[in-house]
């Protein structure tokens, strides 16, 4: 592109008459537009100003070399000025590029401007080796090379920093305001108690739909402290509107549970009906895999009937063991039950007993079976011998039913070695309940022995003190008494003799004499009182 300036350029007027101004130096306009492609070199032509020229530099000299673009910038260096350059002057020449907000010349020949706008320091660069003359003098003060670079300056930074901090506390306003919006909405403070806040929750205890938010608010007030002597007539009918829903809350349970028994008994008919099928399956591929079927079939098919065959006896075999868990966990279940509603003996000797009995009785049932199931295996093996020359087409069946019973051994022998652990586990129960049992039993003796000493010191002592206070008819205090008495026994202790005399009312009581500092307590014996009333 080639820039083309008029020589009778006004900057008043813009151009002459009657043709659009275009000046590049303009502000608002790029100084040059982007050439169309890197091939087209930018060509510079000569500017004329009013009071100058501006001629462009060698096109084949290399650009100048400018520093880095510090942030911000918006203040250029301009070297290389004529001597004779006024402020006039370069605002003549850098006003065309925009607005100009301070000029900081030099005594030499160089300045810094700075500019409104940060675009404005590129369009100064492009004036950058530019050769100034002064009118049309020829006189070397006259004239200069311009060299425009960027400049530093604290005020550029500072605008740019705060401009930065702007920015970034608008970003943040703006992902506050975000996560604000994506937040999910705060639940509402819990309400201080009142009257009649407690009047509704109340109410909503009562309602099993709110029953969860009001039992909430119930506990933050009771943690809080809310309750007080007034309103605690009212907390306590809010606690027991609480306490009435624990009987729904089992009829619940006990439906989840109904539904769940169903369910497993849904599942385990399901399931009986899949082990049926596959058992159909693996008698589809034995009946193939007989002599008369499995002659006509090619090599690569028998091979994929074996594969599939055993992928079916393993899949049959592991739905059967499942199901064999299921009905053991059943009968485990119902015995748990059967155990559970037995009901307990008052002596915990003979309900172990009984316990251990029947785990006897059930281990020798045990033993039967698997010694039944023992006889069957070695008559099916020896009719298989027998038969095996003969009958050959039942040799499959013989050994179906043959790993069926040996199936059916292997959990019996796993459910024996269960009930063997489970009869000693009980036996060392009732040892140790035996030895609990001797020790409570001495423990009785002993104490029986200790309250029948007891009574029998009480006893004498009654006695030893009657004959002492009968002879002492106006009564004695009860230092006097335990004087008497512990010249026979020195542990005697006062308190327990005077807890002895206080529980016979009938035969010592206890009477107030003297007056003021003298006044004493004294017991007599009133035992022969009543006989003579009567």
């Amino acid at each position: 592109h080639v820039l083309t300036v008029d020589a009778n350029f006004d900057p008043n007027l813009g151009m002459m008459a009657g043709i659009t101004p275009l000046n590049p130096m303009m502000p608002g306009l790029g100084m040059v537009p982007a050439p169309l492609s890197q091939d087209v070199p930018l060509v510079k032509e000569i500017i004329h100003c009013k009071s100058c020229t501006l001629f462009p530099p060698n096109p084949n000299l290399p650009p100048p070399a400018t520093r880095d673009r510090p942030p911000g910038c918006k203040t250029v260096f301009v070297g290389g000025l004529p001597e004779n350059a006024t402020e006039q002057l370069i605002m003549e020449v850098f006003g065309q590029c925009g607005d100009i907000t301070a000029i900081r010349k030099s005594k030499k020949n160089f300045c810094h401007i700075r500019f409104a706008e940060e675009f404005t320091v590129d369009k100064a660069l492009f004036l950058s080796g530019y050769r100034v003359r002064l009118g049309s003098s020829t006189d070397k003060k006259d004239t200069g090379r311009l060299h425009v670079d960027f400049a530093q300056a604290r005020d550029d930074l500072y605008e740019w920093e705060c401009r930065q901090r702007m920015l970034a506390r608008e970003e943040r306003h703006r992902r506050k305001m975000e996560e604000d919006r994506l937040r999910p909405p705060s639940p509402p403070p819990i309400v201080h108690y009142s009257e009649h806040e407690c009047s509704q929750l109340g109410d909503k205890i009562k309602d099993d739909g709110k029953f969860p938010e009001a039992v909430r608010v119930l506990l933050t007030w009771l943690e809080r402290g809310e309750v007080n002597r007034r309103n605690a007539n009212n907390f306590y009918s809010m606690i027991q509107s609480s306490n009435g829903h624990i009987r729904r809350l089992t009829g619940e349970k006990s439906q989840h549970e109904k539904e769940m028994e169903e369910a497993k008994d849904k599942f385990k008919t399901a399931l009986s009906g899949i082990v049926v099928q596959f058992e159909q399956i693996v008698s589809v591929f034995q009946a193939a895999s007989k002599q008369k079927a499995w002659d006509h079939f090619s090599k690569a098919q028998r091979k994929n009937l074996d594969m599939w065959r055993k992928q079916a006896e393993e899949i049959r075999n592991m739905h059967n063991e499942q199901l064999m868990g299921i009905r053991r966990e059943e009968e485990m279940e119902m015995s748990d039950d059967d155990m559970e509603d037995a009901p307990d003996s008052k002596d915990s000797e003979d309900s172990g007993v009984s316990q251990a009995e029947a785990l006897k009785e059930e281990n020798d049932s045990l033993r039967c079976q698997l010694d039944a199931y023992r006889n069957e295996v070695e008559l099916l093996k020896q009719e298989q011998g027998k038969n095996q020359p003969i009958r050959s087409e039942e040799d499959n069946t013989h050994s179906q039913q043959l790993s069926f019973l040996q199936q059916a051994l292997q959990g019996m022998q796993k459910q024996l070695l269960k009930m063997r652990e489970e009869l000693k586990l009980r036996e060392a129960e009732l040892e140790k309940s035996l030895e609990d049992k001797q020790q409570l039993k001495n423990q009785v003796l002993n104490l029986k022995e200790g309250l029948q000493n007891l009574q029998n010191t009480h006893a004498i002592q009654v006695r030893i003190i009657s004959t002492f206070l009968h002879v002492h008819p106006f009564g004695a205090s009860i230092e006097y008494i335990c004087s008497y008495l512990q010249r026979l026994d020195t542990k005697i202790n006062p308190g327990e003799v005077e807890a002895l005399l206080s529980r016979l009312p009938c035969t010592f009581r206890q009477e107030l004499t003297g007056v003021g500092a003298s006044l004493e307590k004294r017991w007599n014996f009133c035992g022969f009182q009543g006989i003579k009333s009567t």
